[in-house]
């Protein structure tokens, strides 16, 4: 099997306050692209679309642009900024740290076609 589609012509876009999701799907993969503005926070812009207390999906990241903050339910928290490559694990917060908009490459399984779509996104 070979498939391939062009990452600026996403299958969907989805807008939530202060940022928005492109995902591209693929078979047996995902592909999205999260810009998140300035003052985003998971908690406050995708949470209630979820109707979950912390994000319920995990990431596999590249960071393009800006840092994103992100929180384990569990309280290990970090940074991953420009150029870093980062797995998180369902049951976090995340946020933009700054003044500078976060643009994230996430590669996942299934999981772009139900982030920010509601419940469990």
């Amino acid at each position: 099997m070979f498939e391939v589609k062009a990452a600026d012509k996403p299958d969907e876009r989805r807008d939530f306050p202060r940022g928005h999701l492109d995902a591209v799907h693929l078979t047996g993969l995902d592909f999205a692209v999260g810009t998140f503005e300035p003052g985003w926070r998971w908690s406050e812009s995708v949470a209630p679309i979820a109707g979950t207390e912390s994000c319920e999906f995990a990431h596999n990241g590249y960071v393009v642009r800006g840092r994103l903050h992100i929180r384990m339910d569990d309280g290990t928290e970090g940074e991953a900024g420009p150029g870093d490559v980062f797995v998180c694990s369902a049951g976090h917060d995340a946020w933009v740290e700054g003044d500078e908009p976060v643009v994230v490459l996430d590669f996942a399984g299934p999981m772009a076609q139900d982030y920010a779509k509601g419940p469990q996104g």
